[in-house]
């Protein structure tokens, strides 16, 4: 009991799969949910690149199910499972989603860990879409707009497993958050924080992405150019936030 108390004491936390938050209470804080490679990538560039709004979805059956609430020229599908790309869906990755007529339309979205978690992350007070690309803009958004809530990173992790690609983001989110919180306790970062921040530092945020498995899989797939995409620092002012279950910009 002693342990829980003192877990959330702390203004910062981390997990490093979607799994946990099972066991996370969640009311009252503020959720950045990650998916390095791609689904929050993704969504951030999707939204960057015109993308009216995204809505996250569990499956592919889910996704279709949405879909038949839209005319067919109002939105498009993308999405993977393990990934593979889904029958009839575009590609899911961020750079040759991209390629597509963003522009005004209603993304229906679906993956196997990134969209999952963004959902399963519903209960916090706010949530957002977080990933390397946006997380310097992102990081002084919640400071500003919810000063003094805890700030929970969700990392969704893979198959019940951390991934090393999410736990650099988190890192980096950390980093960013002890710059600008330099007048809060020495234990207002949980264990998981600071674990994720020394990950983040511990070298360029391109070599944690090449070296993790998801990354390796996807060069093995040649797709070097995304991977190298989702490791560039806070080069998007993008934030996209939950509004129920669609995901807009604020």
């Amino acid at each position: 009991m002693t342990q829980e108390v003192n877990h959330f004491k702390h203004k910062v936390h981390v997990l490093f799969k979607r799994e946990d938050l099972d066991h996370e209470r969640l009311e009252g804080k503020v959720a950045i949910v990650l998916d390095v490679l791609f689904a929050t990538t993704t969504i951030i560039h999707a939204v960057h690149s015109g993308a009216k709004e995204v809505i996250p979805t569990l499956n592919e059956s889910s996704a279709r199910e949405v879909a038949q609430n839209y005319d067919e020229e109002a939105y498009l599908l993308a999405g993977e499972l393990y990934g593979e790309t889904l029958p009839g869906f575009l590609h899911p990755a961020p750079l040759r989603l991209a390629e597509e007529p963003l522009f005004d339309k209603t993304l229906i979205y679906s993956t196997t860990n990134g969209t999952v978690a963004l959902r399963q992350a519903a209960a916090a007070d706010q949530v957002f879409v977080g990933a390397l690309i946006n997380a310097e803009a992102l990081v002084d958004h919640v400071l500003s707009s919810y000063p003094g809530k805890t700030i929970l990173i969700v990392c969704s992790g893979s198959m019940g497993n951390p991934n090393l690609e999410d736990a650099c983001g988190a890192g980096y989110f950390v980093d960013l958050l002890k710059a600008r919180m330099r007048d809060v306790g020495s234990d207002a970062f949980s264990d998981t924080a600071e674990a994720a921040r020394m990950i983040f530092k511990s070298e360029p945020s391109v070599e944690s992405l090449l070296r993790s498995r998801v990354g390796r899989l996807m060069v093995e797939r040649g797709m070097e150019e995304e991977v190298h995409f989702a490791a560039n620092l806070s080069t998007h002012q993008t934030i996209p936030k939950v509004f129920g279950e669609v995901v807009k910009p604020v």
